[in-house]
């Protein structure tokens, strides 16, 4: 182990200016990065060691590359890691750390202190476009419950800020869990931008009924929006409740879409026609007939133009 540790910094200075990087050599940097993970209480200068580790295993890789490498460190060696690399406030070395880190995710800890980095760091550094696409990575792999832990205000703050778009995930499902979830607190439903209301209805619309089984449909959602007046946003909302709890899958929602049809139909003239602009796309998207339940809707408001009209 002695020798192995004397050889870290001869071996990162001899690799760092290579212009190709092949698999091999990458792995061997990798192996560099644990090692000094695991002895940087007895390496000289190891913080800089890590940083070049870390930039030759991952500076060139696309974020979106699939792993190469099979290897998680201890928990306890990721937070004291972390610290120095957010520490350090150095935009692309926090991007080769998230690149590690989405890779080589070790189990989840009790102090999260990965989300408590990730809720402010658009506070402190600039974001590159590799960095943001490491945080939109990181976000989407981990579970809303852990945001939620280090504040929802923080975290919709850090979401705003991203302006994440369906290009950008690579996991539709976990984003339309996620976004779901933000919008059942408060701070979700009032502060999260309207872009994401957008974002929601298309993520919803690859989804058919009776597959999606991950959040169940919130009332609240749809009475808190409508008593702040949020025209645009229950617009959003009642495309999502077409598309991913129709009343032929949820009873629950067969009345407050009545209500919705009454309430919107005055406010937003245009609606039913973005309405089935949306539900469309989804008969498209998924090769199913649009639910009886939207065509009974849509009587509905028409009935109740017709009324307005008198």
């Amino acid at each position: 182990m002695s020798r192995r540790k004397e050889s870290i910094p001869h071996v990162l200075h001899d690799m760092i200016w290579l212009e190709t990087r092949p698999v091999c050599l990458m792995k061997v940097a990798f192996d560099c990065y644990s090692a000094i993970c695991e002895n940087r209480q007895t390496l000289r200068d190891w913080e800089s060691l890590l940083f070049d580790s870390l930039e030759f295993s991952f500076r060139h890789l696309d974020p979106q590359v699939p792993p190469v490498l099979q290897r998680v460190n201890r928990v306890e060696d990721y937070q004291e890691i972390a610290d120095v690399v957010f520490g350090s406030q150095k935009s692309e070395a926090i991007a080769d750390f998230l690149h590690a880190w989405t890779v080589y995710h070790p189990h989840s800890d009790p102090d999260y202190f990965l989300e408590k980095r990730l809720v402010c760091l658009h506070n402190l550094v600039p974001f590159s476009p590799r960095l943001r696409r490491l945080v939109i990575r990181s976000v989407e792999r981990t579970c809303y419950r852990q945001f939620e832990r280090v504040g929802v205000k923080r975290f919709v703050a850090l979401l705003n800020y991203l302006h994440v778009t369906v290009e950008d995930m690579d996991s539709r499902v976990n984003w339309l869990d996620l976004l779901l979830a933000t919008l059942q607190t408060s701070r979700g439903t009032q502060h999260l931008s309207h872009w994401y209301w957008e974002i929601l209805v298309e993520l919803a619309i690859s989804w058919s009924p009776w597959s999606y089984c991950g959040v169940t449909y919130n009332p609240k959602i749809t009475t808190s929006l409508a008593e702040a007046q949020e025209w645009s946003k229950l617009e959003c909302w009642m495309g999502t409740i077409c598309v991913l709890w129709p009343p032929e899958t949820n009873g629950i929602t067969e009345e407050d879409l009545g209500h919705l049809t009454l309430l919107l139909s005055r406010e937003r003239p245009g609606l039913f026609e973005k309405l089935k602009q949306w539900m469309e796309q989804w008969s498209q998207t998924n090769h199913k007939k649009i639910p009886e339940s939207f065509q009974r809707i849509c009587k509905q408001e028409q009935g109740a133009a017709q009324r307005d009209t008198l």
